[in-house]
């Protein structure tokens, strides 16, 4: 039998009373069965869906769309840039929007577009969608406080607060403060007396809450606080403060906002004569996958990319199928810290017993092989 011609030969779309036929079951349970609806036992399931692969049949989105009222689509507003950290979690997104039978529809904003995430927000409605997710916004507030813009179907927004009202606002993705402080409290219990931040810009919020945790974790040791160095999330950035840094003989530790930074950073060290981490120990963000191919390799605080975008759209589906029920409760992102060898306790001290752990669990990187390619996506 040629898959998707039906049984007997014919020439027809498969349809749910074929697939219901060939399972034993009725065209109700089919429609239970690819609605995802409880009370349908693994075993009618498993007939179902097999007779379904048999017969080649497909789903009629467009015609669920005109019964329930809903287009069966999603949209993401997203900052249109090849940085790691963006991009990485718009394909978290693509890969836990493919099993709920949700289309995707993507609008990209620029930085300094006037129009910005109102823009893109209102593409995305006139497309009809039935929710929206913001992911990571940077500010893009004036001075004149305008009102939010307000929406009529449920938001998620990922790693920031929301800049538009909506009859539900749904957030995650909160975590980078708590992982900055991971990351500062590794330096301070390899014995650094202080830690120096460089800053992603701040018009991000995910630069602000690095630098708040930073910041928090320092006051919390009655630690001094030093002024921050601002770069652009860029090897370059990074390595312009590093000649900054570098000048300043009490330095022995550093907290860099993303790994590209870090990077750069660590090569602007090296030339003054700052040997890293025996002088000056770096923390990098992010773990982008050259982070364990540098020299030397790179401690840095892995962003749990998927498990944030898996968690949330299942969080916005729920709340999309279910407008009266009260939303699914969310939780706190994985906090880890992998400790590679840009980090150790401070020239002339010693810390007895050196942990491999900081405030989160950290997982010890075995050493890297020499790197087989390149073309790494650009990191954030």
């Amino acid at each position: 039998m040629t898959r998707g011609s039906g049984r007997g030969g014919s020439s027809a779309a498969p349809r749910s009373v074929d697939v219901a036929r060939l399972a034993g079951v009725s065209q109700k349970t089919v429609s239970r069965v690819f609605n995802d609806e409880q009370y349908v036992s693994a075993e009618v399931r498993r007939r179902v869906l097999e007779a379904a692969e048999e017969l080649g049949y497909r789903r009629n989105n467009a015609a669920r769309a005109l019964a329930s009222g809903r287009t069966r689509s999603i949209g993401v507003v997203t900052l249109g840039t090849a940085l790691y950290g963006p991009a990485s979690l718009l394909m978290g997104v693509e890969r836990a929007l493919r099993d709920t039978g949700y289309a995707l529809r993507v609008v990209n904003t620029m930085e300094g577009d006037p129009a910005g995430i109102t823009g893109a927000v209102d593409s995305l409605l006139d497309q009809g969608v039935d929710g929206i997710v913001i992911s990571e916004p940077i500010d893009e507030r004036g001075a004149d406080g305008a009102d939010a813009l307000r929406v009529g179907v449920p938001v998620l927004v990922l790693g920031a607060p929301s800049p538009v009202a909506a009859p539900t606002v749904l957030t995650a993705g909160d975590g980078a403060d708590l992982m900055a402080r991971a990351a500062t409290e590794h330096l301070l219990e390899l014995g650094h007396l202080t830690v120096h931040h460089l800053a992603g810009p701040q018009r991000w919020y995910a630069a602000r809450d690095r630098l708040e945790g930073w910041r928090t974790t320092l006051a919390a040791h009655g630690r001094d606080v030093p002024p921050v160095v601002e770069g652009d999330w860029s090897a370059a950035s990074g390595y312009a403060a590093g000649r900054e840094l570098a000048a300043d003989t009490a330095v022995t530790a550093v907290f860099a906002a993303n790994d590209d930074m870090a990077i750069g950073l660590i090569r602007a060290l090296t030339e003054a004569g700052r040997r890293v981490p025996r002088d000056v120990s770096v923390v990098g963000f992010d773990d982008v996958p050259v982070a364990a191919y540098v020299t030397p390799p790179l401690t840095t605080v892995p962003q749990p990319f998927d498990a944030v975008a898996q968690e949330g759209l299942k969080r916005l589906v729920h709340t999309i199928e279910n407008p009266e029920a009260d939303p699914l409760p969310a939780s706190d992102p994985p906090v880890d810290l992998v400790v590679r060898s840009s980090t150790a306790p401070p020239p002339h001290r010693t810390t007895p017993g050196r942990g491999r752990r900081a405030t989160a669990p950290s997982r010890a990187a075995a050493p890297a092989p020499p790197p087989a390619n390149g073309g790494h996506p650009t990191p954030r």
